[in-house]
């Protein structure tokens, strides 16, 4: 059964608060009534937890859906939903299968709104932390279509197909992630132990060092005596840039010289389109007007460049122009985005070919962060022996030429 927080008042007149288990909102409030209470406030505990504090719901409370649990709940509801399955059932059946507690209370209070007569969308706009506004446009024209199942379907292969590319390009970037860091923990290994300990074989020598042995002697030390400075620099350094990148100017301009980058740019660029005709492709498919389904899919855009852009196509939309027209007017988004919307608009299949170009637009930055990974394995080996290299031939030289003095 849901669980409801209340804020209720005495005969007395003073304030109680605390949960209680109820079929509804209406039927807590009646229960409350039945007390002698007032209620001044009913709400599901997850919904009133995150407006009594929303400061701490957004930075101490974890999300109750990650983006794979999202995924598979709502594959699991379209599924339910498609067989036949009234929707009230269907989320109790789910709440009663929910593998955690969050997960339990947050379906059962769904159920709850979905039983007391609100619109489904509705319900799912009270949980803005864990439903996007996309996934709360889709579930309502899907309910406004009377095609809620179908819907649901395409939302779950939406969700699923952006989880997979995110995860193909962490993939793509894990290794010479890996292979960076190791790297830097042995040189600053090398460079703050060994090469102290090795040092202090030339300190009673009154051998001139070569340049390269007393170039490293020289980082080394500085590490050691300055590495603290060094790293507080660092970290202000950072703590700069991001409170720089808060100013919604700086952060446009700096967006805008990343997409210029050759292969980074590339990247952001593709992972970024991909994304914005997928999502307009699933809404404009589940019915959603145009200039709410390209709001919407604006929305998506990380980089504030292209969203300026997106903005603007918005607003030529709005007065008259074609999709694909409207596009065209901006260089950042591909060519092939706007070839598909004209070809969508040609032919009355919009959201298919708005599709197709998602599908080539992923495949094609899947493809990039693959060779861009191919390309950094051996380069990350190579400059790592580079450098050990010359660190070993910095103490050796010293030896070398030592023994020769010797003979």
């Amino acid at each position: 059964m849901p669980v409801y927080a209340f804020e209720a008042l005495s005969p007395e007149g003073e304030a109680r608060r605390g949960v209680m288990e109820a079929d509804s909102a209406h039927a807590a409030r009646s229960q409350l009534r039945a007390q002698g209470l007032v209620p001044l406030q009913v709400a599901p505990a997850m919904a009133a937890d995150a407006a009594s504090s929303p400061g701490r719901a957004s930075v101490v409370r974890r999300r109750v859906f990650s983006a794979v649990a999202l995924g598979i709940w709502t594959r699991q509801l379209a599924g339910l939903v498609a067989a036949g399955l009234p929707l009230e059932r269907a989320l109790s059946s789910l709440a009663e299968e929910a593998p955690t507690g969050p997960q339990r209370l947050l379906v059962a209070g769904l159920r709850a709104e979905v039983n007391a007569g609100a619109p489904f969308a509705r319900a799912l706009a009270q949980y803005p932390r864990e439903f996007s506004d996309t996934y709360v446009a889709v579930v309502g024209a899907g309910e406004q279509s009377g095609q809620l199942g179908t819907v649901l379907e395409r939302l779950a292969d939406d969700l699923e197909q952006q989880q997979t590319l995110r995860a193909r390009l962490i993939g793509a970037a894990l290794y010479p992630a890996i292979v960076t860091g190791v790297a830097l923990c042995i040189v600053l290994f090398l460079v703050t132990y060994v090469v102290p300990q090795v040092a202090q074989v030339f300190v009673g020598s009154k051998q001139a060092l070569p340049w390269l042995t007393v170039l490293l002697l020289a980082l080394s030390d500085g590490v050691r005596q300055q590495g603290g400075l060094l790293l507080l620099l660092a970290l202000a350094a950072s703590l700069g840039l991001r409170l720089a990148l808060a100013r919604p100017l700086l952060r446009e301009r700096f967006d805008a010289y990343w997409l210029r980058l050759p292969l980074l740019g590339r990247l952001a660029l593709g992972y970024n389109t991909a994304r914005f005709a997928g999502t307009l492709a699933m809404l404009s498919g589940a019915g959603v007007p145009i200039l709410k389904a390209l709001q919407a899919a604006t929305d998506t855009l990380s980089n504030r460049a292209l969203r300026r852009d997106a903005e603007a196509a918005l607003v030529s939309v709005r007065e008259g122009a074609p999709l694909a027209s409207a596009l065209a007017q901006h260089p950042r988004f591909p060519p092939l985005l706007a070839l598909f919307a004209r070809l969508g608009e040609q032919t009355g299949q919009l959201p298919v070919m708005l599709q197709r170009a998602a599908t080539q637009l992923g495949n094609d930055v899947q493809r990039r962060a693959l060779q861009l990974a191919q390309l950094m394995e051996p380069l990350l080996i190579v400059v790592m022996g580079l450098v050990v290299m010359l660190i070993v031939l910095a103490v050796l030289l010293p030896i070398i030429g030592m023994n020769q003095l010797v003979r």
